[in-house]
């Protein structure tokens, strides 16, 4: 009986702890607004506030927020993506662990490729004419600053 009792005790206190730091760390870190579709939630990270700034000043700023281009379409997607990008990114910018300049990855960067694709499809199927999938050419390799002019 006490063994029980002592692990009920221990189990709840872990669980006060990891409820605790967790609420803690999702309001100081505005984890409710990385919720939102607000483009500012993304310059919460000093790291982020050049990219921002310049998303501000570019074309896409009046037809494209950081999640039409950096999240797939549909909700579960874009929010797994998001969870993903999220914890990665605020485990590297806590421990100081990110290359800088920042550097997209290869998930990320199929799912930016995509969204121009989807944005300028007459566009970009004028200009590649039929190919097969996987052969097409990447619209960032030329285009890497549209969205965040230097």
């Amino acid at each position: 009986m006490k063994s029980s009792a002592y692990k009920a005790v221990v189990l709840g206190l872990a669980i006060g702890l990891a409820l605790g730091i967790g609420g803690y760390t999702f309001i100081y870190a505005k984890g409710a607004s990385y919720l939102t579709n607000d483009p500012a939630a993304c310059a919460n990270c000093h790291i982020m506030q050049e990219h921002y700034d310049a998303w501000v000043k570019s074309s896409h700023h009046s037809v494209a927020t950081c999640n039409d281009c950096h999240t797939p379409p549909g909700l579960i997607p874009k929010y797994l993506t998001k969870a993903d990008n999220g914890f990665w990114h605020s485990f590297g910018f806590t421990t100081g662990r990110y290359p800088d300049p920042l550097r997209i990855k290869p998930h990320n960067l199929k799912v930016t490729e995509k969204a121009c694709r989807k944005c300028h499809a007459e566009l970009s199927s004028a200009i590649e004419g039929p190919h097969r999938p996987g052969m097409e050419t990447s619209c960032v390799r030329c285009h890497k600053d549209v969205g965040h002019p230097r």
